[in-house]
Parts: C-alpha cells; sequence; structure tokens
C-alpha cells in the first residue's frame, strides 16, 4: 500500500477533460463506498446491540460512540489533505483510544469491538513497523477484556476476529479513498521525469548528431578562407568537403527532427509506395488497422520507412508487399519483398529500430525465405488502462503487482481481511449447529471461496470482463447459494461476496443489478425461515455492507496497477509533447542556417575561379552562418538541461571582458526555483551571445533584481549602430521568439527594445 508520502502530491494534472474525468468519478465512487460502508457498520451495531436486548441507555451511548468515531474516520482521517504523520493526528488517536476502551467499562459488552476504528487508524497514522505492532497489540488486547466480561469461547474468537476483520478494512478502506484522490496528483511527478531523461537524450542526440558537423565547417571554412589566395586548388577541395558535410548535416536535421515528431501510419504507407513505384518496384499495400496510440503508430511508421529505404538501398527487388494487421491485442507490420536481406556491415538500422520496438514491449525480426526477405514487426497494444495486451487489465505485468513492497502489503491485508471473514462465517454457524458434516460441507464452500476470490477476483491482472471472469463468477454464485439447499436454515455462507465480485465483473447497469438482486435473495431466504424483522434488517444491511467491502478491496488491489499504468501512459505524453517541442525548436533554429549553408558552399565553389572576391564575401557569410547554428546547437541542447544563473553571470562577465567589454555585472536576488533559473540563465546566454554577435559594444550593463514576487533580468549594450531602430521600437526574430515563448511559459514577459537613452535592452521578468 502505498504510504502518505507516495499518495498526497500537489501537482497540476497535464492531461485534457476527457482523460481526468474518470479519475474525478472514482474519487466521488470511493467516497460513496466509504460513507456507505462505515454507515452501514454504524447501522449494524445498533441492530446487534439491539437484537441481543441492549437497555435504552446502551443503545444511546453506542449510538453516540459509533457515530463519532465514524466521523472522526469519514472527516479527519478519509480526508485526503489531512497530514496522518502530525501531532493533530497522533492526539486523534488518543481520543479514538479512549472512545474504544472506555464504554467498554461503562457498559461492558455491548461495546466490545469499538477498539476496531483505533487499530485500523494506528496503521494509517503510525510508521509500519510499529503501526503493525500497536495493531496486533489492540486486537491482542480483546482477550483479556472478553475474559473479563466472562464471555464464552465462541464470543471471545468471534470478538477478536471482528477487531481485526474490521480494524484491517476500516484502515483499507481509509486508505482507498486517499489513494484514488492521490491518483491525479502523482501524474505529473513521473511524467516530468520522464521528460527530464527525454531531455538528456535530446541533448545528447542534437550534440552528438549536429556539434561535431558544425564545428568541421566551421574550422574548413577558416581554413578556406585562409588558402583562397595562395592555394587556390587546394581551397576548392577543403571547400567541396565543406559542402558535403553541411548536406550531412542538414540531413542529420531533419532526421533527428522527423524521428521526433508523431508520425502518419497510412500518410507514411502511401508515400513509400509512390517511392517503390517511381525505382520500378511493384508495390502492394494492405493495412487493416484502426486507431492506434501515437507512440505505437510512430514506431510503426518510423519502421516502415526504414524498411522501405532498406528495399531499396540494398536489395534488387522487383515486388515488395506491406501488410499491417491488427488484433484486440497485437498489431503486426510486414514488408515482404523478392531481394536479399542486407549484409550484416550494412545492417546497423535494425539494432535502432528493435530498440525502440522493444520499448513497447514488441519484436523486430529480418528472415531470409524462399520468395526473399521478410521484415516482421509485433507490438502488443496497450488495453484500456494502458496496459501492453500481453499483461493484465490492470496495468501490470504477472510479476508487477507483488514487486512493490506496498502492493504486496495491501494484497495481504486484503487477504488476511477475506480469511477473516470466512472464519468469523464459520465461528457463526457453531452457534446455530454442531453437526460434524454440516461444519465440514460449510468450511469447504467457504475455503473454496476463499480461494477463488484471492486467486482470481482480487488479483491485479486477472481479466475481469472475459468469459473466464463470467464463467467463474456463475462458479461464485454456486459456491454460495448450493449449500442452502442441504444447509436450510443453518445456512451461513457470504451472499455479500458475489454482490461486491459482479460490480467488478459486470458492467454497472449488470453489476448494481445483481447486486440488488443478491440482497433482496438473502432478504427472501431469512424471511423464509424466521419473521425477525429485526434479523431480515441485520442481514440485509450486513449483506451490503460486505459487499461493498469486497467490491472496494478488490478494487484497491488494482488501483496501484491502475496508477502504475496511468502513469505510464500520461508520462508518455508528456514525452511526445516534449519531442514535438524539440522539434520544432530544431527545425527553426537549424534548418534554416543549415539550408543556407549548404547552398552558400556550393556557391562559393562555382564563384571561385571566376570572381574570387565574392567568393570570399559567400565564404565570410558562411563561416558567420556556421558559428551562429553552432551556438543556435549549444542553446537547444543546454536548453534541456537545468542551469545554474550564477555560473551562467561569471561565464558571460569572462566572455564580454575576453572581448575587449566594459561590464557591469550586478546580481540581487535570492534562492530561485530551478525552472526560472534555467530560463534565466538562458536567456542571459543568448542575451551575451547577441551582443557579441550582431553588435559593436563597448559597455554591457547586467542587471538581476529580485523585486517582490517576480524577478527581472536587464542586458543592456551601447552597440546598437547607426541602421538601429527608433527608441521604443520592439526588436523581433526567431531567437527572441523562443527566448519569449519560454520566458511565457513560466508566466513571465520577455521585452528586446531600444531604449529612450539609445542603447538596446533585452529584459525578461518572470513570477517566483
Amino acid at each position: 500500500m502505498p504510504d502518505e508520502d507516495q499518495i498526497t502530491i500537489t501537482a497540476q494534472s497535464r492531461g485534457a477533460a476527457g482523460p481526468d474525468r474518470r479519475p474525478r468519478q472514482a474519487v466521488h465512487l470511493a467516497n460513496a463506498i466509504v460513507t456507505v460502508v462505515f454507515a452501514g457498520y454504524f447501522a449494524v451495531q445498533l441492530f446487534s446491540a439491539a437484537k441481543s436486548g441492549a437497555k435504552g441507555s446502551t443503545l444511546i451511548a453506542l449510538a453516540v460512540v459509533t457515530g463519532t468515531l465514524v466521523a472522526i474516520q469519514l472527516f479527519y482521517f478519509g480526508r485526503p489533505t489531512t497530514q496522518l504523520r502530525s501531532s493533530l493526528s497522533r492526539g486523534v488517536l488518543v481520543l479514538q483510544a479512549l472512545l474504544g476502551y472506555l464504554p467498554i467499562l461503562l457498559f461492558g459488552g455491548d461495546l466490545d469491538d469499538m477498539p476496531s476504528f483505533l487499530a485500523g487508524s494506528v496503521l494509517l497514522v503510525l510508521r509500519p513497523l510499529p503501526g503493525w505492532i500497536t495493531f496486533s497489540a489492540i486486537v491482542l488486547s480483546m482477550i483479556p477484556i472478553e475474559i473479563s466480561l466472562e464471555t464464552g469461547t465462541l464470543d471471545r474468537l468471534y470478538d477478536v476476529l471482528v477487531v481485526l476483520v474490521t480494524g484491517l478494512y476500516v484502515y483499507l478502506l481509509t486508505q482507498l479513498s486517499r489513494l484514488v484522490t492521490g491518483l491525479n496528483d502523482a501524474r505529473a511527478e513521473l511524467a516530468e521525469g520522464a521528460v527530464a531523461e527525454e531531455r538528456l537524450r535530446f541533448a545528447s542526440d542534437l550534440h552528438d548528431l549536429l556539434g561535431m558537423g558544425l564545428s568541421a565547417i566551421a574550422l574548413k571554412g577558416e581554413l578556406t578562407h585562409r588558402l583562397l589566395r595562395r592555394a587556390p586548388e587546394r581551397a576548392r577541395a577543403v571547400l567541396s568537403d565543406m559542402t558535403d558535410i553541411a548536406r550531412r548535416t542538414l540531413s542529420d536535421v531533419r532526421s533527428v527532427a522527423s524521428g521526433y515528431r508523431e508520425l502518419s501510419l497510412e500518410g507514411e504507407a502511401r508515400i513509400a509506395k509512390s517511392l517503390l513505384a517511381a525505382s520500378d518496384v511493384e508495390a502492394e499495400l494492405d493495412l487493416d488497422q484502426s486507431d492506434l496510440p501515437v507512440q505505437f503508430r510512430t514506431v510503426l511508421t518510423t519502421v516502415l520507412r526504414e524498411g522501405v529505404t532498406n528495399v531499396l538501398r540494398y536489395s534488387e527487388v522487383s515486388t515488395c508487399r506491406i501488410t499491417v494487421r491488427q488484433t484486440d491485442e497485437m498489431v503486426s507490420l510486414d514488408i515482404t519483398s523478392d531481394g536479399d536481406a542486407p549484409a550484416e556491415s550494412d545492417d546497423d538500422w535494425i539494432p535502432k529500430l528493435t530498440e525502440r520496438v522493444e520499448a513497447l514491449g514488441g519484436t523486430v525480426t529480418v528472415d531470409q525465405r524462399a520468395d526473399g526477405t521478410r521484415l516482421h514487426t509485433r507490438l502488443p497494444l496497450p488495453d484500456e488502462h494502458g496496459a501492453s495486451g500481453r499483461q493484465g487489465r490492470s496495468g501490470l505485468s504477472a510479476q508487477d503487482p507483488d514487486s512493490h513492497p506496498g502492493t504486496r502489503q495491501t494484497r495481504t491485508a486484503v487477504a488476511i481481511v477475506f480469511s477473516g471473514m470466512c472464519v468469523a462465517a464459520l465461528v457463526h454457524l457453531l452457534y446455530l449447529t454442531s453437526s460434524p458434516w454440516q461444519i465440514a460441507l460449510t468450511a469447504g464452500y467457504l475455503a473454496a471461496l476463499l480461494v477463488l476470490q484471492l486467486s482470481f477476483f482480487t488479483r491485479p491482472t486477472a481479466r475481469l470482463q472475459s468469459r473466464q471472469g463470467y464463467g467463474l463468477l456463475f462458479v461464485q454464485a454456486c459456491l454460495i447459494f448450493l449449500p442452502l439447499i442441504q444447509l436450510k436454515a443453518n445456512w451461513v455462507s457470504l451472499p455479500g461476496w458475489l454482490a461486491g465480485t459482479a460490480l467488478l465483473v459486470l458492467r454497472p447497469v449488470a453489476g448494481w443489478t445483481v447486486f440488488a438482486a443478491v440482497v433482496a435473495g438473502v432478504v427472501w431466504v431469512r424471511g423464509g425461515f424466521a419473521a425477525d424483522p429485526q434479523g431480515i434488517v441485520f442481514n440485509a444491511v450486513a449483506t451490503v455492507n460486505t459487499g461493498l467491502i469486497v467490491f472496494a478491496l478488490s478494487w484497491m488491489t488494482r488501483l496501484a496497477a491502475e496508477l502504475a499504468a496511468t502513469r505510464r501512459r500520461l508520462a508518455e505524453v508528456a514525452v511526445a509533447e516534449e519531442r514535438l517541442r524539440f522539434a520544432r525548436d530544431l527545425h527553426d533554429l537549424l534548418g534554416l542556417s543549415l539550408s543556407a549553408i549548404a547552398l552558400k558552399t556550393e556557391l562559393t565553389d562555382r564563384m571561385l575561379p571566376v570572381d574570387p572576391g565574392r567568393a570570399t564575401v559567400e565564404l565570410e557569410d558562411v563561416l558567420n552562418l556556421s558559428r551562429e547554428a553552432l551556438a543556435d546547437v549549444r542553446s537547444v541542447a543546454t536548453g534541456y538541461r537545468d542551469l545554474s544563473l550564477d555560473q551562467e553571470s561569471r561565464s558571460a562577465q569572462a566572455v564580454l571582458a575576453a572581448a575587449e567589454v566594459e561590464v557591469k555585472m550586478d546580481l540581487q536576488l535570492g534562492e530561485l526555483p530551478k525552472p526560472v533559473t534555467t530560463v534565466l540563465a538562458v536567456v542571459l546566454r543568448e542575451g551575451v551571445t547577441n551582443v557579441l554577435r550582431h553588435s559593436k559594444v563597448e559597455q554591457c550593463d547586467i542587471a538581476v533584481r529580485q523585486l517582490g514576487d517576480e524577478v527581472r533580468l536587464d542586458i543592456v549594450n551601447d552597440g546598437v549602430g547607426q541602421a538601429a531602430p527608433q527608441p521604443g521600437t520592439e526588436v523581433s526574430g526567431n531567437g527572441i521568439r523562443n527566448l519569449s515563448d519560454r520566458v511565457s511559459a513560466l508566466g513571465g514577459e520577455l521585452t528586446a527594445a531600444v531604449a529612450e537613452d539609445g542603447r538596446f535592452r533585452l529584459r525578461a521578468v518572470v513570477p517566483v
């Protein structure tokens, strides 16, 4: 069971209205179940006391004590914002102890199970080890209490079981409400962690693919510039290499950008067919697929693109067939051609595809067959909870539910509750009969019910809404009601289990119909054996309570799986959004520059023999573009990790001083959130880079001041130049727009304009 620190996280959900609606409904359902169960407990206590002949004063005391305990559990411990491990919560425990034990001294055995709420609450408030020790002590304390009350052996056993079972389900149900409420809050945490990892990978891909290429372009450009006059032929050779590097780097930009955006499987298939037809390859498409999740569709499209590229690049083919097949649990993509498989030295693309496919639980194989080569890809589809098809409906693999300590604790507690219910039912039978065969028969049925409940209905990976689920629900009904034929008035079973399990297995309308039918059936059966109105009402309320408890606790074992699946699903959504933003930044910042570099290097190569002067000018432009593009690479890469404002300010001061720029640095700020310092550091870096790149400056003033609930960064320089805009005119450009987007994402504002004194000012204001 996740403890409080894990499930009470304050975060804003990233999902749209659709994904958020179901958790909100789950919160309302959980709260309603807890309220009804605790109210049912209150009613059962009063009915039991009244049926046993308790006096009016005892009934009033019972109502007051039970009502107070229920109110404390619902409105204090059950409130998600309650700090469970606080001094106040420990004080409330003391109050529950007084309410649990003092009435026993005053009123005797009619209130002897009041410590149940205290037992459940200590598991909530105390750390696990002292909590379970205290819980055990409370349960065992019932033995001397029962002895002092001079109750019989069966009464003692029964009352100890009641405190044990009730204490556990009070703990679990209170945690149920908090766990469901925390479902939304926990999402953003994991999503942000996944995005952080993706950012690091983005930065690594960007730096590896583009940094070296751009650096090589800059170096070769400078070498060409020096060789133009004294070694023209060698300059042309270097320039030719430079042009090739520029083309490859531009291709890398497109490759990375396309790899980080959502792709269309059908659109890519049509493009693939056109490419194959243009290469005189007879192409056939057979696409049998419906809507796929974004990440699955993107991965399959990537496989399709690489597979077709491989067909065209490495194989002598005349026919190619592209087939997509989709079932409820699996989607497959086959690219079959009549060519040969690639040589081992040429198939380095396969591991890259395999890595992406295996990340979604799939497989990629390349088979050499008699009729050619087949690239076969299989992906398990996610189910309604976001888990792959080879997993259970809950979203965890068969090994996952027991791999987390909290999940193991939950399943253990639920197993104890259900086992305790079975033992309590058997003890109740001993009040009715001493017949060995009736006891043995009931014990066998109860054991079978317990095994069925724990092995299937409460197993998180079980596919409940399936033929197997419906069949086992019928088996459960038989195990509950068949003993009625033989035991008649001595029939003791757990019909509430059938009512609760029906809510799990069946659709809502059918589930609640069966639930009501089970309760009505219990009333009819009990009314046929005894015309005691109190007893009939007692059995009806107890069945409702038991049914809701079984449903809630079985649902609880699946909540951990649903939570894990939801986290993964929303993390993938967040990563997809980050991919799109990364692709846009990459394309906007580098695509145009690299295209211009490639064109200008080709122009320089053509102009060099006929107009060396013009070639020199073009080459200088290439050098400037390559330096700017390299700075953009560093900007985007470093923009995907946390930066230090202090470190960036020292670096800026050193760079400006090295460029013989007089620097005035004024930093007046306290501790800032990391996102704020990172954005301000990026603005500072880009502002200083802009000063050195575009301006002839002699003085630059940099000031960072924290004023109330906002922090302001100003970069002012005197290098506007004669062609500067009029004072007050705002300046815009790709760099300014990108910085403005980042500042705006934090609720801030970025302006770039010529001030009244004729100096250029870049200002970022960010709330803290």
